[in-house]
């Protein structure tokens, strides 16, 4: 077989070999993973999910890195161009499997936060560990290939003594980072207010910055060095749940155990009934304070997360409300009596 005056006959073997190669990867992915992924989906653990996720696309690149050097060993080419073959899939299997353990490592990161699919996961560490595992793998390339990392390393070491001093803030933020998710105070997808007054869910903690979405859906982004030294109450922990306090009035000549036993069963009412509620908890109140036009107390109630009490409140006052108008108990209007002098106890002007 002739091309353009070339015989091609020594090349279809090698041709064919490589490109099987790669048809049989793509043929093994097909196959087994839909397989793979259904056994996955059946077990708990993150790990066989961090595996497939990480094989899908190296898997195709073995099996033609294969191809190709079986096919490099099938044909005649001079010594040169074999060296360089060599050196060229020697590099191609090094990049695949260093691009899979960052894969592998990003994606278990990403799992075990247990965030997956509601916000973003904490990125900083995961790049972090993705950027780490790729320079180990550059590092090892380079060394295959007969060039000494010795002095590359000398040279990161000095750069990055200059890198230091140029970057102190963001370095700072950087550590920052580090030690706010070492510490597990702080994590994606907790609610939190911070002394300034914003609050919202933590949506990413990246090498810079946190990103905090507000209620409103406008996001706060506030320095990680800020962050690390700031005064923050995490409404997510120690776990989500949390009290749903509710201040109401009645009259001064309201049956006070008849005001308690209407109000539990509304608030147990509400607590089964109505989304957000803790349906094992049992709600109370407490008198607290004889005021001006009113004896005041605290309704306590408990919703499943920080953002469950809007809901919870909403209900809670509207049937708070009707079932008082059915049971004939007031809740006053603010007001003052003003005793006036009569004419004779006026005093003489």
């Amino acid at each position: 077989m002739r091309i353009l005056g070339f015989d091609a006959t020594p090349l279809l073997l090698p041709l064919g070999i490589a490109i099987g190669g790669l048809l049989l990867g793509l043929a093994v992915r097909r196959l087994l993973f839909s397989r793979l992924e259904a056994l996955a989906r059946r077990t708990a653990s993150d790990w066989d999910d961090a595996i497939i996720d990480a094989l899908r696309g190296p898997l195709v690149v073995w099996f033609a890195g294969a191809g190709l050097y079986l096919a490099a060993e099938v044909a005649t080419i001079p010594a040169d161009a074999e060296t360089i073959s060599q050196h060229l899939l020697v590099v191609l299997i090094i990049g695949s499997v260093t691009w899979t353990l960052a894969r592998f490592a990003g994606t278990l990161i990403r799992r075990s936060m247990g965030v997956s699919g509601q916000v973003p996961s904490a990125s900083l560490i995961e790049n972090l560990v993705r950027v780490s595992i790729v320079l180990v793998g550059v590092l090892v390339a380079l060394q295959s290939l007969g060039i000494s990392v010795t002095p590359i390393i000398t040279a990161l070491g000095v750069g990055g003594l200059a890198v230091a001093l140029a970057l102190q803030d963001t370095l700072a933020n950087f550590f920052a980072g580090i030690q706010i998710l070492a510490a597990g105070k702080i994590r994606t997808g907790d609610f939190v207010q911070l002394e300034s007054g914003e609050r919202g869910f933590v949506q990413d903690i990246t090498w810079r910055s946190t990103t905090i979405r507000q209620l409103p859906n406008l996001l706060t982004i506030v320095p990680n060095s800020k962050l690390s030294t700031a005064i923050v109450t995490n409404c997510s922990l120690p776990d989500a749940e949390s009290a749903v306090l509710v201040n109401v009035g009645v009259s001064y000549g309201s049956d006070l155990t008849q005001v308690e036993r209407v109000t539990n069963e509304v608030a147990r009412g509400v607590m089964r009934e109505i989304e957000g509620g803790v349906v094992t908890f049992e709600p109370f109140i407490r008198y607290n304070e004889f005021g001006d036009s009113s004896i005041n107390f605290t309704v306590i109630l408990r919703g499943q997360e920080f953002t469950s009490q809007f809901l919870v409140k909403h209900e809670f006052i509207k049937r708070l409300h009707a079932r008082y108008a059915t049971e004939g108990i007031e809740i006053p209007f603010p007001q003052r009596v003003v005793h006036l002098p009569s004419q004779a106890e006026a005093p003489p002007r």
